[in-house]
């Protein structure tokens, strides 16, 4: 494809692309972060978002958020970042689409569970285990292994919650406690990822719209599920005005009605705001090229500093009511249970099923729970709660 984007000078530029690791054809009528975005929409892992939780499980009903429905709506906020800030809207559309690629059945729960169980071998981090996917686990290419993304997606993937470490090498705040996740020394891309650098403006406007839609969503959800109501929203920071504001304006509009109004000025609100401040940010640290992007040893996407102290109230508020909830973490124990089983299981001598039981023929003993855990990641959580009923004669229903 020849035609050239009108793009920032800062932008990643998909002509300009550090490129892939093995060759391929050029194509006619896309340019490499559409090629990207495309191979991750048609991957399986992508399409097993479909029955993952969100933060609800799937049984809560069909209008509550799926890591599918999710992905989608901060793919489309992404977009409309990237948009305004004139960068290459599908980088920062791949990059949307491939961030929860990652993520255990059962959502954090799930994670939390392979993270303990891998401890000593490196932990479980869903970003790297995304990495995983697109490099090693999705394998339907005669040629190679992965979906042979481009250097700047993966980059994109693995800095999703921005540097791994610092120039000394020394673990960002993130790892400092527990150090860096095993798997960073793979060659995953033509070239170094650079863990110390900051990602690309695509990258960064893709982890804020995953913020921004999280927020809003799970309200909409909680709200939906009896979990909360408008009236105690109308004293938390961020959604509380936005709360009086509506049910002053619309006195006699149904609830239903009054919360979308409420979710639709809190998304718009933030994405402003994003926007607003992303470009005063640009142009106080004078960003000129992509690698100023990269040296810039700052976020320069992400909340004004009063929408960020509002949003930050909002998330303490939102963990106190909704995630921590009893009929939430009712339902993360049992799903915890079923992970931390069936871990042991597969790892006890439980045979794997398919193309995974010829896997554990032929790799090392020590490389065994690996191979359990990207074999356990990849699972929905319909497919998880039926191998567990068969193996433990069980009878988990979480529809």
């Amino acid at each position: 494809m020849s035609s050239k984007l009108q793009l920032a000078p800062y932008a990643a530029d998909p002509f300009n692309s550090l490129g892939r690791r093995h060759q391929t054809d050029d194509s006619a009528t896309r340019n490499e972060f559409q090629r990207d975005r495309d191979r991750i929409i048609h991957s399986n892992a992508f399409r097993r978002l479909k029955h993952k939780t969100q933060v609800f499980l799937h049984h809560e009903g069909n209008h509550y958020r799926t890591r599918l429905t999710h992905t989608l709506e901060v793919a489309q906020i992404a977009r409309s970042i990237a948009r305004a800030l004139n960068l290459c809207e599908d980088l920062a559309e791949a990059l949307a689409l491939a961030h929860d690629l990652g993520h255990t059945p059962f959502g954090h729960a799930g994670e939390r569970v392979l993270h303990d169980k891998m401890h000593d071998l490196g932990g479980f981090d869903h970003n790297i285990q995304a990495l995983r996917l697109v490099t090693r686990l999705e394998n339907r290419y005669a040629e190679h292994d992965g979906l042979n993304l481009t250097w700047e997606t993966l980059e994109g993937i693995i800095k999703h919650n921005g540097p791994l470490m610092d120039g000394e090498g020394n673990p960002t705040a993130k790892y400092q406690k527990e150090g860096l996740p095993g798997g960073l020394d793979e060659p995953w891309a033509i070239a170094d990822l650079r863990y110390d650098s900051y990602a690309s403006l695509e990258a960064q406007a893709a982890a804020i719209a995953d913020d921004i839609a999280y927020n809003a969503h799970d309200i909409d959800d909680a709200l939906r599920a009896g979990l909360l109501t408008l009236e105690e929203l109308r004293d938390v920071p961020l959604v509380g005005p936005i709360v009086q504001e509506v049910q002053n304006k619309y006195p006699l509009v149904d609830e239903d009605r009054q919360t979308h109004e409420v979710v639709r000025r809190l998304l718009t609100r933030t994405i402003e705001d994003v926007i607003t401040d992303a470009k005063a940010r640009l142009k106080a640290a004078n960003i000129q090229t992509v690698e100023d992007v990269r040296q810039a040893n700052q976020t320069l996407i992400g909340f004004s500093q009063d929408m960020a102290k509002a949003e930050k109230g909002l998330k303490s508020f939102l963990f106190e009511k909704v995630y921590r909830h009893k009929s939430v973490m009712d339902e993360v124990d049992r799903a915890q249970t079923i992970v931390a089983k069936l871990f042991d299981a597969y790892l006890d001598g439980e045979d794997l099923p398919g193309e995974w039981k010829e896997r554990a023929k032929v790799i090392e003993k020590n490389k065994m729970p690996r191979l359990v855990a990207d074999f356990i990641a990849g699972m929905t959580d319909p497919y998880a709660t039926s191998q567990y009923n068969r193996l433990f004669d069980a009878d988990e229903d979480f529809r």
